[in-house]
């Protein structure tokens, strides 16, 4: 089984979501349960740091793209920051990377969220 681990922290109404190592199909149930339970712990204001993240496949994009949507559909605010173009192709492949929004540092991902 793939490593992963995630951990979640809370700023000023937002969580955000440490990610640490692999994010494939044998990981795709620990990534969703996790999302899942932030979400509804701390509501639809939600930073996904993919810094730690060593891979990413569609599956795992595709779990991303729904809490996106599921989070904005409600009036919520969904970035991702640190993502490292090596480890995440799979979003400039299918051209999310130009849609999913993407921010550096938390601290940019927190501004455009004040807008």
């Amino acid at each position: 089984m793939a490593n992963l681990t995630m951990r979640s922290t809370a700023a000023e109404g937002v969580v955000v979501i440490h990610i640490d190592g692999i994010l494939d199909a044998t990981t795709r149930d620990q990534f969703s349960e996790h999302l899942d339970t932030a979400a509804e712990d701390h509501g639809p204001d939600m930073v996904l740091d993919l810094g730690g993240v060593s891979f990413m496949d569609s599956r795992a994009l595709g779990l991303i793209v729904h809490h996106w949507q599921r989070s904005t559909e409600v009036g919520g605010h969904f970035a991702l920051i640190n993502v490292q173009y090596p480890n995440s192709k799979v979003m400039w492949v299918t051209g999310l990377s130009q849609r999913l929004p993407m921010f550096e540092t938390l601290e940019e991902a927190m501004a455009a969220f004040a807008r």
